[in-house]
């Protein structure tokens, strides 16, 4: 069996009043990658810092036999990292950093061969290069335990996954992957479970009613029957109704005993009158041409063009500082080389959260410009997992992933029927990022999104818009299909021109070796031919 890193047991964190974990045994041991997955306030965190021993519990011990090292987000100035790991990160010497390059520093400072690492988002930030850096970086670790809201990352790095639920944690063994599939057929059979005990509690509940009108309909004695008669039937009846009783009892003692199944949670379906919003006839929403983007000296983009289809879901990708947050602006503010169709009317989802009344509830909130009913925002809520009571709170008390909740509700519910959405899974925990995903797949206007997410880029968009050598670049499919594309290239063709003009010059040449006189002369020009038509399709 692999060394033992980290054991806990009997763990119970309060804050203030309220239990916050209960962990009767946790270990981790060499070769262990553990993903810590939940809702946001579930507790993920405090695990990780009562396990690295930076938060006491009430109850309960914590024994190391090593010292995790622990990346966090909100890190200090001071990171220290060899030349070696900067370079391994692709950073050089600076004196400022942005958000992206902080995370890369600070999973440089992670030495090289350390036996027990605790991670919280290190992802955060990261480009596509920087997250694949980052898996390299953590896969050099002997275990780890993770906490993330990147499915992408789950699934590459971990063969477990912590769950962090009302307060207890349930490891599942594998990947995301491999815990999504536990995790719903859990939900199948907790479905099932509910709909027998359901069943059973009705057909008993019927069969007390049932023995309740016999026993009360057992006849009394006539009035003009003897006594001894009387006697008689007295006794006769009094004992069918002594075992009706008993047969009730019996049934009633079943249905106390029947143990009580909750109903399962269900998402409830949105239905949403798109109509309200007046969307646009055209068949292209938006389009783009000749366009000019530059940030200070640094040009962006150079005479690009694009177009937005009506109902499409299209991912923007571009490195860092390649001008989508930029572009998508241009978009929403229909500044030069932009072009809306009429009706267009653009949402933009920013991370600013400007937008958000602190003193209203979270459902006064999503109704202030909302065009659809109160039953449909309510209904987007839920399915945002603002359950029941939640609607009725004040802002200013919500988390943040909870104020990007409400942003995005605001926004689906609004006029807009063109959504801009930069980063919208940021601060999000994995529930509200499937949930959001859902609702995006499901919406029926135009969608232009920028995600870091690659999951959620997978499962909402329909088409890609890449930004490469300043220009845009359309692939009508989604992500994993341009993937493939580009490691398995389709032939043009030009390409099958090409090949032919090859598959010539070689039998030419092999020609040419025994060829003599008048043939050869005449293979000789033909080959000079087939060299001058090669130069001239040379990229």
């Amino acid at each position: 069996m692999a060394r033992e890193l980290l054991s806990a047991s009997h763990l119970i964190k309060y804050f203030g009043e309220r239990k916050i974990l209960e962990v009767p045994r946790f270990v981790i041991r060499e070769g262990d990658r553990i993903g810590v997955v939940g809702a946001n306030g579930a507790g993920k965190t405090t695990l990780l810092n009562l396990l690295s021993g930076e938060l006491a519990p009430e109850e309960g011990v914590v024994r190391r036999t090593v010292e995790p090292v622990y990346f966090r987000q909100f890190r200090g100035k001071d990171q220290k990292a060899a030349p070696k790991a900067l370079r391994e990160m692709g950073m050089g010497s600076k004196v400022g950093y942005s958000g992206g390059e902080k995370t890369r520093l600070g999973l440089a400072a992670v030495e090289e061969g350390t036996l027990l690492l605790f991670a919280d988002e290190p992802t955060a930030n990261l480009d596509e290069e920087g997250i694949e850096l980052c898996c390299r970086r953590l896969e050099q670790c002997a275990a780890l335990l993770l906490v993330s809201h990147d499915r992408n990352l789950l699934d590459r790095l971990c063969n477990h996954i912590a769950e962090v639920r009302d307060g207890r944690v349930t490891l599942y063994p594998g990947n995301y992957s491999a815990y999504r599939r536990q995790r719903e057929e859990k939900e199948r059979e907790d479905w099932a479970a509910y709909e027998h005990y359901r069943k059973e509690r009705a057909r008993l509940e019927e069969a007390v009613r049932c023995q309740g009108e016999k026993s009360r309909g057992v006849k009394k004695a006539p009035s003009r029957m003897g006594n001894s008669e009387a006697r008689l039937h007295r006794r006769s009846a009094g004992e069918k109704a002594e075992k009706l009783d008993n047969a009730k009892k019996a049934l009633q003692s079943r249905l106390e005993r029947l143990e009580v199944r909750e109903k399962p949670r269900a998402l409830p379906q949105v239905v949403m009158d798109f109509s309200l919003t007046h969307p646009p006839v055209s068949k292209t929403v938006v389009s783009g041409s000749r366009l000019q983007v530059a940030y200070g000296e640094n040009r962006l983009l150079q005479n690009a063009a694009f177009t937005l289809p009506a109902g499409s879901k299209t991912a923007l990708l571009g490195p860092n500082g390649a001008g989508k947050t930029t572009l998508m602006r241009r978009i929403a503010e229909n500044g030069p080389g932009i072009r809306l169709a009429p009706g267009a009317r653009p949402g933009f989802f920013r991370q600013e959260l400007e937008n958000l009344d602190l003193e209203k509830t979270v459902l006064e909130n999503a109704m202030e410009d909302a065009v659809q009913s109160e039953g449909a925002m309510r209904g987007i809520l839920a399915r945002l997992l603002f359950r029941r009571e939640d609607v009725y709170k004040k802002v200013g008390v919500l988390s943040g992933g909870e104020r990007v909740k409400l942003s995005f509700a605001r926004l689906l519910g609004s006029a807009a029927n063109l959504l801009l959405l930069d980063e919208p899974t940021n601060f999000l925990d994995l529930p509200s990022v499937e949930a959001l995903q859902s609702l995006v797949r499901e919406y029926a206007g135009t969608v232009l999104f920028v995600s870091h997410d690659r999951a959620f880029t997978e499962h909402c968009a329909t088409r890609l818009l890449r930004i490469e050598n300043k220009k845009l670049v359309t692939f009508e499919g989604p992500l994993s299909q341009w993937e493939e594309s580009l490691l398995h290239p389709r032939e043009t063709p030009e390409d099958t021109r090409r090949a032919v003009l090859e598959l010539r010059i070689t039998q030419v040449i092999a020609g040419l070796s025994t060829a003599q006189g008048e043939e050869k002369e005449k293979l000789e020009g033909e080959f000079q031919e087939l060299l001058r038509q090669r130069k001239r399709e040379e990229p």
